[in-house]
């Protein structure tokens, strides 16, 4: 069974919101991976706040269709091919003339689990081409692009909470996972002196497809649904006693560092995890 929509449903957070008070009026943004998930959620929000959006994904019908349902555009990019990125930044360009915002989302589990003593590295290296590769590509050429038209911009990358915490991933995924914050902290060394932030999220928990197909995987329910895996994380991965993340809020922080309220702001890891990794609350009755 799919997760329910429910999950991927983001809120009319823009459709209340006057021209003139939406954040992201006139800018323009290409987010990979933004088919389903995170990414979706995330056009969605940008299109509301006055973004020209792009999808790039290699989820033809399911992209095309959500870019049609945004007013943006839809191009087939596979991540780990350079001249797939290249080509979707090169769309932005030819569009609207500008490229604002590059929200490299696009991202795979590999293998879901496993000892390192038998890793296959052909695997491996296919996740690395995903997960790491994919977003040098993107920042590559969006770099590109916001120098040469001298606008600044704002490069943002999906990283996630195993970056920061060990067991909450395999060791490839980690592994490709730190690589990105490290990634990020060294991009914006670089670009932060032509006034581009290059910034990084990594959401804890959130029960995209990705997360609900490895919980049916290893808690052996094959029904389970989205709800289900939220109603886990919120009890057992939260502070936030019964709230587990969802997409609505990646995209909302992605919008925040996508924004000029973020202005001052890069080389950063934006955690989304209700507390998680910095704390432990199993002796919280101490404060009884």
């Amino acid at each position: 069974m799919e997760p329910s929509a429910n999950y991927f449903r983001i809120k009319d957070v823009g459709a209340r919101t006057k021209d003139s008070e939406k954040r992201l009026a006139g800018k323009v943004a290409v987010i990979t991976g933004g088919a389903r998930g995170i990414g979706a959620a995330t056009a969605k929000v940008f299109a509301q706040n006055g973004a020209h959006v792009i999808v790039a994904d290699i989820l033809d019908d399911l992209g095309a269709a959500l870019a049609d349902s945004i007013g943006g555009r839809y191009i087939h990019c596979d991540v780990a091919k350079e001249t797939d990125v290249e080509s979707a930044v090169d769309l932005a360009i030819k569009w609207k003339g500008q490229l604002d915002i590059m929200f490299n989302n696009a991202g795979v589990s590999g293998p879901t689990g496993g000892s390192i003593t038998s890793l296959d590295m052909g695997q491996v290296q296919y996740l690395f081409s995903v997960n790491v590769l994919g977003m040098l590509h993107g920042t590559k050429y969006a770099a590109r692009a916001m120098i040469k038209a001298q606008n600044r911009g704002s490069i943002i990358c999906t990283s996630s909470s195993a970056s920061i915490m060990g067991g909450l991933g395999s060791h490839s995924y980690t592994l490709s996972k730190e690589a990105i914050n490290g990634f990020v902290r060294s991009s914006a060394c670089e670009l932060g002196v032509h006034g581009i932030r290059v910034n990084s999220i990594s959401p804890h928990g959130v029960p995209t497809e990705m997360l609900v197909s490895a919980y049916r995987k290893f808690v052996g329910k094959a029904d389970m649904k989205a709800e289900d895996v939220g109603k886990l994380v919120g009890e057992r991965g939260s502070l936030l006693r019964g709230r587990a993340g969802a997409v609505e809020d990646v995209a909302m922080a992605a919008l925040f560092l996508a924004g000029e309220e973020a202005g001052f702001i890069t080389a950063h890891n934006l955690v989304l995890d209700g507390g998680y990794t910095s704390a432990n609350s199993a002796m919280s009755f101490i404060y009884q």
